[in-house]
């Protein structure tokens, strides 16, 4: 191990020794908030209900960011803290939500770039508060967890701030021009294309325990269907669905409620069948996260307007 791992174990020893019971549910609380369930709430909230072109800004940076931060971790390879250091104790309950490479950190990618972002393009200032402190809070989460080191956290922090004020003028030029969303989106199969080249190319080459390199797969088939499906979504609503996101508050709560329900059943009910058809870290995870932002971005909002008549007096 190099003097530089070495230093970051020992930060992570000096946070460690910061635990108590207490502060480790409030702990894994926090990270919890960086989740891909609260994200993906998150994300349909915008869309569905506050600015749909903000949605796809925030999607934008997250897909972006995954594709750099899951390249980088199957070209360093650099293994969890407790496989660096055995004796280095982690927060148990974190385990099950540390898969994959260590560096760089792709849950403090995806919190930061999406509350970051959220951060950027509210003008509410309490929300904007809000979300700059959980930027801050949810990676240093992952490291009081002990699943992350300062590296890892730090290059993810940096890396997804970049990428923030990177598209600024991305969501300004959406909002000005039609077909720039769907071009952006046409771009993004480009690092999606490479991503899924990559991972599948590193996984033929590797040997030993090919966990990890399995995981990259499964994600980088995931990103692909994500990226194909939120193009779909572009080009269908700007030439037919064409929704609106307005409605009274009971109208969008309904809204929410009943589109996780549909679009978390598409997710789930299609798992089993599309794996036991193509296997597992295959195509199947790319058809089946396409039909989800189908079913989100295109195939729901069709329905909006009825939400729109709701609480309109006649």
């Amino acid at each position: 191990m190099s003097a530089f791992m070495a230093w970051n174990l020992d930060i992570l020893r000096a946070i460690a020794a910061l635990r108590t019971p207490r502060l480790d549910s409030i702990m894994q609380g926090i990270t919890e908030l960086g989740g891909e369930t609260v994200f993906m709430v998150l994300l349909l909230v915008v869309f569905w209900c506050v600015d749909k072109n903000k949605g796809y800004y925030l999607m934008l940076l997250c897909f972006a960011g995954t594709a750099v931060n899951q390249v980088l971790k199957i070209a360093f390879c650099i293994p969890r803290p407790w496989l660096l250091d055995p004796s280095f104790e982690i927060v148990e309950s974190a385990r099950a939500g540390a898969a994959g490479f260590s560096f760089p950190s792709g849950h403090t990618q995806n919190a930061v770039a999406a509350y970051g972002g959220l951060a950027r393009v509210t003008e509410k200032w309490w929300l904007r508060i809000v979300c700059l402190a959980l930027t801050l809070l949810i990676p240093f989460s992952r490291m009081y967890l002990g699943v992350h080191t300062p590296l890892d956290v730090g290059v993810s922090f940096l890396l997804a701030w970049g990428l923030v004020f990177a598209f600024a003028p991305l969501l300004e030029e959406i909002e000005r021009r039609g077909g720039v969303l769907e071009r952006a989106w046409l771009a993004m199969l480009v690092p999606a294309a490479a991503f899924l080249l990559c991972a599948l190319r590193i996984r033929a080459l590797a040997h030993g325990d090919l966990t990890n390199f399995d995981h990259a797969v499964k994600t980088a088939w995931t990103m692909l269907g994500l990226v194909l499906g939120a193009l779909v979504s572009a080009l269908a609503d700007r030439h037919y669905t064409r929704f609106e996101t307005g409605a009274v508050w009971w109208a969008q709560v309904l809204k929410v409620m009943l589109g996780l329900a549909l679009t978390l059943a598409v997710r789930v009910a299609l798992k089993a069948p599309l794996t036991a058809a193509f296997g597992e870290n295959s195509v199947g995870e790319a058809l089946r996260y396409f039909a989800v932002v189908l079913m989100a971005g295109t195939l729901w909002p069709m329905t909006f307007g009825w939400f729109q008549l709701m609480g309109r007096k006649k």
